[in-house]
């Protein structure tokens, strides 16, 4: 019933702020977090330590992306570090003619994703073994991350990936403040990158989400919301 009660929050709240679940969708968001929660028992995909439901701390944390920056279709989109499939997956499941593409170093993270996409049935996502400075010769229109890494790193490495235009949007928690001014001050050793931070709450979604935004950084051809 928890279950339930979990994905009846995320089509509601999804629904009144305008990003329309259907049936299908809903469902794929629940075996999604089915297959998680399985391997996770071996694998080392997400805390096992949060009491939060897996539907709501990690598939719904994910989704509120899509609230901020509706995705559009063709739209290139990169994870990097994505763990397991985290914020990708998700995304992928509520933007189903927006391709993207998942990263991370380690082959035991990327087998897990590349199985649960299978298993799921999406054909609108890839998972690859690789570091994001070993990309080579691709560019994206978003960039994405729900690493812990600092956000001067993650925009060093989005600056060298991004389109112009683009936008690096990551999920991060706490004072971000240091980490802000930091990454503005690096932007001279990456053509520019970022030109302007904004960090978003998401507090008003559920009371776990405390001290947590959506950060997004972008160029300065970037159109503004």
């Amino acid at each position: 019933m928890e279950s339930v009660r979990d994905i009846e929050k995320i089509q509601q709240v999804c629904n009144e702020e305008g990003l329309l679940l259907h049936e299908t969708q809903l469902g794929q968001l629940e075996q999604y977090a089915g297959l998680l929660e399985s391997l996770n028992k071996t694998l080392n995909l997400v805390s096992r330590k949060e009491q939060t439901p897996l539907l709501i701390r990690h598939i719904f944390h994910s989704l509120l992306i899509g609230l901020f920056h509706p995705f559009k279709p063709d739209e290139k989109v990169l994870d990097i570090g994505t763990g397991g499939g985290l914020p990708g997956i998700p995304l992928a499941i509520a933007f189903p003619e927006t391709p993207f593409l998942l990263i991370d170093a380690t082959g035991k993270k990327i087998k897990a994703c590349q199985e649960m996409i299978q298993a799921i049935g999406l054909k609108n996502v890839h998972a690859k073994k690789i570091r994001a400075e070993e990309l080579k010769g691709l560019a994206f229109d978003t960039v994405l991350s729900r690493q812990v890494a600092p956000l001067r790193r993650l925009c060093h490495y989005a600056g060298k990936l991004l389109l112009p235009g683009g936008s690096l949007i990551c999920l991060k928690g706490g004072n971000l403040e240091k980490e802000v001014r930091e990454a503005l001050g690096g932007a001279k050793k990456n053509n520019g990158f970022p030109a302007d931070v904004s960090l978003l709450p998401i507090n008003r979604f559920d009371e776990c989400f405390l001290n947590k935004f959506i950060v997004i950084a972008r160029s300065n051809t970037a159109e503004t919301s």
